[in-house]
Protein backbone atom coordinates (compact mmCIF):
# COMPACT_ATOMS: atom_id res chain seq x y z
CA UNK A 1 0.00 0.00 0.00
CA UNK A 2 1.64 3.55 -1.21
CA UNK A 3 0.60 6.29 0.96
CA UNK A 4 1.69 10.03 0.22
CA UNK A 5 0.43 13.41 1.79
CA UNK A 6 0.80 13.87 -2.20
CA UNK A 7 -2.10 14.11 -4.59
CA UNK A 8 -0.42 12.57 -7.28
CA UNK A 9 2.27 9.61 -7.40
CA UNK A 10 5.20 9.30 -9.97
CA UNK A 11 5.41 7.05 -12.70
CA UNK A 12 1.40 6.29 -11.36
CA UNK A 13 -1.49 7.38 -13.08
CA UNK A 14 -4.98 7.22 -11.01
CA UNK A 15 -7.75 5.01 -12.44
CA UNK A 16 -10.28 5.61 -9.40
CA UNK A 17 -11.07 7.72 -6.83
CA UNK A 18 -12.41 5.42 -4.04
CA UNK A 19 -12.96 7.83 -1.42
CA UNK A 20 -12.20 9.35 1.84
CA UNK A 21 -10.30 6.69 4.66
CA UNK A 22 -9.83 7.36 8.28
CA UNK A 23 -8.15 6.35 11.13
CA UNK A 24 -7.92 7.41 14.51
CA UNK A 25 -6.09 6.41 17.75
CA UNK A 26 -6.07 7.82 20.88
CA UNK A 27 -3.75 6.63 23.59
CA UNK A 28 -2.71 7.58 27.11
CA UNK A 29 0.67 7.72 28.66
CA UNK A 30 1.05 5.97 32.28
CA UNK A 31 2.28 7.61 35.51
CA UNK A 32 5.60 6.64 35.15
CA UNK A 33 5.66 9.03 31.57
CA UNK A 34 3.36 11.40 33.16
CA UNK A 35 6.16 12.05 35.82
CA UNK A 36 8.89 11.97 33.91
CA UNK A 37 7.78 14.08 31.42
CA UNK A 38 7.08 16.58 34.37
CA UNK A 39 10.85 16.54 35.61
CA UNK A 40 11.68 17.34 31.94
CA UNK A 41 9.16 20.21 32.00
CA UNK A 42 11.29 21.93 34.76
CA UNK A 43 14.49 20.51 34.08
CA UNK A 44 14.42 21.32 29.91
CA UNK A 45 15.59 18.41 27.27
CA UNK A 46 12.72 16.01 25.05
CA UNK A 47 10.44 13.83 26.38
CA UNK A 48 11.94 10.51 24.97
CA UNK A 49 8.78 8.62 26.74
CA UNK A 50 5.72 10.94 25.03
CA UNK A 51 8.03 11.05 21.81
CA UNK A 52 7.54 7.46 21.78
CA UNK A 53 4.31 7.13 22.43
CA UNK A 54 3.34 9.90 19.73
CA UNK A 55 5.13 7.71 17.80
CA UNK A 56 3.33 4.87 18.41
CA UNK A 57 -0.05 6.37 18.24
CA UNK A 58 0.84 7.88 14.64
CA UNK A 59 1.83 4.66 13.35
CA UNK A 60 -1.09 2.95 14.77
CA UNK A 61 -3.42 5.89 13.02
CA UNK A 62 -1.99 5.21 9.31
CA UNK A 63 -1.92 1.49 9.80
CA UNK A 64 -6.15 1.44 10.96
CA UNK A 65 -6.30 3.78 7.49
CA UNK A 66 -4.09 1.59 5.46
CA UNK A 67 -6.37 -1.23 6.60
CA UNK A 68 -9.35 0.56 5.81
CA UNK A 69 -8.04 1.40 2.08
CA UNK A 70 -7.19 -2.04 1.28
CA UNK A 71 -11.05 -3.12 2.20
CA UNK A 72 -12.04 -0.97 -0.93
CA UNK A 73 -9.76 -2.41 -2.68
CA UNK A 74 -7.14 0.52 -3.18
CA UNK A 75 -3.42 0.52 -4.05
CA UNK A 76 -3.00 3.75 -2.08
CA UNK A 77 -3.97 6.64 0.21
CA UNK A 78 -2.87 9.77 -1.24
CA UNK A 79 -3.93 13.42 0.47
CA UNK A 80 -2.68 12.07 3.47
CA UNK A 81 -3.52 14.64 6.74
CA UNK A 82 -2.48 14.23 10.05
CA UNK A 83 -4.02 15.58 13.41
CA UNK A 84 -2.88 15.56 16.86
CA UNK A 85 -4.79 16.47 19.70
CA UNK A 86 -4.36 15.96 23.24
CA UNK A 87 -7.26 15.06 25.12
CA UNK A 88 -8.55 14.25 28.68
CA UNK A 89 -9.04 16.19 31.81
CA UNK A 90 -5.17 16.34 32.21
CA UNK A 91 -4.38 16.53 28.46
CA UNK A 92 -2.95 13.05 29.27
CA UNK A 93 -4.41 11.36 26.44
CA UNK A 94 -3.12 11.98 22.61
CA UNK A 95 -5.69 11.33 19.91
CA UNK A 96 -3.97 11.02 15.99
CA UNK A 97 -6.34 11.04 13.01
CA UNK A 98 -5.21 10.49 10.11
CA UNK A 99 -7.22 10.75 6.64
CA UNK A 100 -6.70 10.64 2.96
CA UNK A 101 -8.23 9.04 -0.50
CA UNK A 102 -8.37 6.22 -1.34
CA UNK A 103 -7.31 5.50 -4.72
CA UNK A 104 -6.73 2.39 -7.75
CA UNK A 105 -3.64 3.04 -9.68
CA UNK A 106 -1.65 1.76 -12.80
CA UNK A 107 1.79 1.81 -13.11
CA UNK A 108 2.84 4.49 -16.21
Amino acid sequence: MLLSTTDTLANFEITEYLGIVTGETISGANIVRDVMATVTDYVGGRSAAYEEEVGKARESSMNEMADRARLKGADAVIGISLDYETIGSRGAMIMVTTSGTAVRLRRL
